[in-house]
């Protein structure tokens, strides 16, 4: 099973309310996509589905920037599950974050990652398990949510430092006019930069009461998909999401996952496997995704999976695949026009 379960997928029904908010026939998104009309009241689909009902909602609005802005800005808070609810009443900005990051691993496929440094926080959006890139649309959408939750928990008008977008976004105008930063295009990860004083400010929607409500269920769905998974998934997919920070450490992990560093190694003997041998797959498997992207040269790719040097990425490089890394892309790329030939 993969982590999280990333195979099933729950679209919460104020989606498609927020759908029809912006007189959008959802039947219309559903057929476009390619799905039964049936996952409209079944909203349980995999990734492909997921991705695919986005593609369908940005194909009809047309413009990926328009898509992006008008379903931020008009979806109704009500609408929203439990889980993102919750964020909505947080004590601040920064509670609201860290609980949006934490309990969007009940919502795969993407991912959050919260760093804070010097005056910035940086949030960069991931794919669970090393996935596929979603559509432009989702990519667009989970990150105008993000400052969302901020103007509307302050009910102030903030303003991102700096937006990071990897895919072409449409009207980079209207997105800039939105977020009210510069964009940039072309980037290596998708992130949103806000400033770290921002987080300070109090939620004037915090609700301590519904939190206390809410909290204790959420933690111990949390908990529960975490216990669902073995203890190596759970490793790859924090080593992978962890890798660009360098090296990382068993105790960070361990930290992590809420366990001792005892107890991580024992179960990972356990499972006849350790975290050596872990972060060397996490590398090797994360090495393989970037690659397959051209946009990105061998030496940033050496840098996202957490080497220093680009000698020692090709060294490792040639002992999972025989083979540099620049004949592995050069067959990829091969391997990928021959079959769009076909």
């Amino acid at each position: 099973m993969k982590p999280h379960s990333i195979e099933r997928i729950k679209i919460p029904a104020g989606f498609w309310a927020g759908l029809e908010q912006l007189g959008i026939d959802t039947h219309v998104v559903a057929r476009r996509a390619q799905l039964p009309l049936t996952k409209i009241t079944n909203t349980i689909v995999n990734t492909d589905e997921y991705f695919a009902i986005w593609q369908a909602y940005s194909d009809l609005m047309g413009d990926t920037a328009e898509g992006i802005i008008k379903l931020a800005t008009a979806f109704e808070t009500a609408h929203y599950p439990p889980s993102v609810l919750a964020t909505y009443h947080a004590r601040d900005y920064r509670d609201a974050l860290y609980r949006m990051a934490r309990y969007k691993r009940m919502c795969p496929p993407e991912g959050l990652h919260i760093t804070e440094e010097d005056d910035r926080c940086i949030i960069e959006l991931e794919w669970m398990n090393g996935g596929p890139s979603g559509p432009p649309v989702l990519v667009g959408i989970t990150l105008a949510f993000l400052l969302e939750l901020g103007r509307r928990g302050t009910g102030l008008s903030l303003n991102a430092m700096q937006v990071e977008f990897s895919q072409p976004m449409g009207d980079v105008k209207a997105l800039e006019a939105y977020f009210g930063c510069n964009i940039r295009m072309g980037a290596p990860s998708n992130r949103l930069i806000l400033r770290q004083k921002d987080l300070d400010l109090p939620f004037i929607s915090y609700n301590e009461e519904l939190l206390e409500v809410l909290t204790p269920i959420l933690d111990r769905s949390l908990d529960e998909q975490k216990q669902a998974q073995s203890m190596t998934e759970a490793v790859v997919w924090i080593l992978k999401r962890s890798l660009t920070s360098g090296r990382p450490e068993v105790q960070i992990v361990a930290q992590e996952l809420g366990v001792s560093d005892r107890t991580l190694q024992r179960r990972l003997t356990d499972e006849n496997t350790s975290f050596k041998q872990l972060l060397t797959q996490a590398r090797h498997e994360q090495a393989r995704v970037y690659l397959a992207d051209p946009s990105l040269d061998i030496k940033e790719v050496a840098f996202l999976v957490g080497y220093e040097d680009q000698n020692s990425f090709y060294r490792a490089f040639r002992l999972w695949e025989g083979e540099t890394p620049s004949n592995w892309r050069s067959k990829q790329e091969s391997w990928r026009k021959r079959l769009v030939t076909n």
